[in-house]
């Protein structure tokens, strides 16, 4: 549970940027944040076989084009638990549209993508290029397969390095 209202939270701390975690990875049940409650509840349970392959979550402060806050897609060791504050460091962001009902117009849906901050938490990391390709497609797999549920459509736009991932940030966040 969260002890305030995210978007009172900071957007950046250190140079970090805070994200709160909904979904750890390795999970079948997609949580959400709920501010009229002021928790983390489950939204749906996914079927069997698919789960979370990384923690997922949102940049507080932040609206995204899909009327969101911006996604972040945190790649750690282990789990952590829903409701979790990380500051991450951004080393890039998955450029999405997404069509809902397979219809109508294409929306952007950006995930930033980062690792735990600090001089101890995948300090080599530092851009996408030092991800597995085969990670990042497991990721971009993982996301079509969860929006096909809803009868949505996503396809990868691109991807981009830490720069793109703050302006991606700049360009969400809600004064």
């Amino acid at each position: 549970m969260l002890a305030r209202d995210p978007a009172t939270l900071p957007r950046h701390k250190h140079g970090l940027v805070v994200v709160i975690i909904e979904t750890p990875g390795g999970s079948g049940n997609k949580l959400k944040f709920d501010p009229e409650l002021g928790v983390v509840r489950l939204d749906r349970v996914l079927p069997a076989g698919l789960t979370f392959p990384f923690d997922f979550g949102f940049i507080p402060g932040t609206k995204a084009e899909d009327g969101d806050p911006l996604d972040a897609i945190v790649l750690l060791d282990a789990p952590v638990y829903p409701g979790c504050v990380v500051l991450a460091r951004t080393i890039g962001v998955l450029q999405i549209e997404q069509q809902e009902h397979g219809t109508g117009r294409w929306i952007r849906n950006d995930r930033v993508v980062g690792v735990a901050g600090g001089p101890k938490g995948h300090s080599s990391m530092r851009s996408l290029d030092d991800v597995e390709p085969f990670k990042l497609d497991a990721i971009d797999a993982f996301f079509e397969a969860y929006h096909a549920l809803d009868g949505d459509k996503v396809r990868s736009v691109g991807r981009g390095g830490p720069e793109a991932a703050a302006a991606a940030i700049r360009r969400a966040t809600v004064e």
